[in-house]
């Protein structure tokens, strides 16, 4: 993958040091406390900052099954399933994330994690349904 080797080409030597120094320790912490999500929120996006992706979406996915409802957690699934190449995943889980009242729409149009699924044709079905949303809201 691409994202992977530019991942970590954006932080350096001593940067990616002290990221592995961190997710030792929360998986440490998640070891002993399975359902603490904020050391699992820590530890998903220091694994997709490490280019760890793989490891990531399995801690987005034990994320969606402590907090169903979540419209974060969703957002973040999508995203891991997005880097991770599952596209139809990743899609359904942003359709989650929307339908559980995610609405920040220019971070998603932004977000480098997401682009991989931007350059797919189930993308656009998805902007068209926040377009909607937008205009309804104005």
């Amino acid at each position: 993958m691409a994202e992977l080797n530019s991942a970590n080409n954006k932080l350096s030597s001593r940067e990616q040091r002290d990221l592995d120094i961190e997710i030792q320790f929360l998986e440490g912490v998640v070891r002993r406390d399975r359902r603490y999500v904020e050391a699992l929120q820590l530890l998903g996006d220091d694994y997709t900052r490490r280019g760890r992706f793989k490891d990531g979406l399995q801690v987005d996915r034990r994320l969606a099954r402590l907090c169903p409802e979540d419209p974060l957690v969703h957002y973040n699934l999508a995203c891991s399933f997005s880097l991770t190449e599952e596209f139809r995943k990743s899609a359904h889980a942003l359709r989650k994330a929307i339908q559980r009242g995610y609405r920040d729409f220019d971070h998603l149009r932004r977000d480098s994690d997401l682009e991989p699924l931007r350059q797919t044709d189930l993308y656009a079905a998805i902007e068209q349904e926040i377009a909607e949303l937008e205009t309804e809201t104005d």
